[in-house]
Formats: structure tokens, C-alpha cells, sequence
């Protein structure tokens, strides 16, 4: 039944001028084709997309404990300077400007202050001195949902 239809609108195409002899053994794609291609792209896109979005979350989670880290070697360096780590209120803006009343600063530390900004765009927040036993001071991360706690993305990221 397909096939008499295909031979009939070939027919009434090659009567009308707009199908001849010469384009029947011409090759090309069919809808059906195109569509199964089409769905197996649609597949490796649905696969690969996500991996590479979990690949860029967990890059931004790993500059920010490099980052962390580089901080609190800066602010070892500070402490040599002045004596003691800066205070919260302080905080890492210390690192690159003078405090009121502190001598022996000899800084800047840092001399981008985007250096101080998380990798999604929010300031470090420090602490000092530390709530944690063993550490002097606090330097952390809300992590990609800037909220407390949190699993992978989203988790926490705190100066060791």
C-alpha cells in the first residue's frame, strides 16, 4: 500500500515536470533518519551535559580551598609582621589595608582584593579567633548556595 502511494506520487510528479528520470537514483537522508539521529544527539547531550556541570562545581570547590589555603599563609605572614592574627572585625581586608592601631603591618598582602572573594563571587568569611579547638583562626565558604551546611557543591569549605 506505501509502495503503490510512492509509485503514484512519483507519477503524478514526473507528469507535472518536477520529477524525472535523472533524480531517481539520487540519494539521501529520510525523515526517519534524520529523526534517529537526531534522538541518539539529543541522548549524548542528556549524558554529557551533567558531567561536565558536576565537573565545573567541583573545580569552584577546589580554587576555593586553594584559596583558603593561600590565605591562611598570607595571614601567617601578617601575624610575623604585627604579632597576633587580625581580628574579626579586622577581617581580611587587613591583608590589604592598614587597621587602625596596628603597628608593624608592612603590607600590602594582598594586592587584589578580588583575592578575597569566594569562587562564586562572595567574600571569605574569617573568624578569629577560631570556635574550633586547635586553630587560630577561621577562614571559609558557604559553598555554591552561600547557606550553611550543605552535601558536594553546597558543602562548607573551611581553612584546615
Amino acid at each position: 500500500m506505501y509502495r503503490d502511494f510512492l509509485r503514484k506520487f512519483r507519477e503524478r510528479l514526473a507528469s507535472k515536470g518536477a520529477f524525472s528520470a535523472e533524480h531517481e537514483n539520487e540519494s539521501g537522508f529520510t525523515l526517519i533518519e534524520l529523526l534517529v539521529v537526531l534522538a541518539i544527539l539529543g541522548l549524548l547531550i542528556g549524558f554529557v551535559a551533567p558531567a561536565l556541570m558536576r565537573q565545573l562545581g567541583s573545580a569552584k570547590h577546589k580554587v576555593a580551598e586553594q584559596s583558603i589555603e593561600r590565605l591562611a599563609g598570607i595571614l601567617d605572614l601578617y601575624r610575623l609582621d604585627v604579632g597576633n592574627y587580625p581580628t574579626t572585625d579586622q577581617g581580611l581586608q587587613s591583608l590589604s589595608a592598614a587597621p587602625n592601631g596596628v603597628t608593624g603591618w608592612d603590607g600590602p598582602y594582598v594586592k587584589d582584593v578580588s583575592g578575597l572573594k569566594d569562587p562564586w563571587g562572595r567574600p571569605f568569611a574569617y573568624r578569629s579567633p577560631s570556635e574550633r579547638q586547635d586553630h587560630p583562626f577561621d577562614i571559609y565558604s558557604l559553598g555554591a548556595d552561600g547557606k550553611s551546611g550543605g552535601e558536594g557543591e553546597d558543602a562548607d569549605i573551611l581553612n584546615r
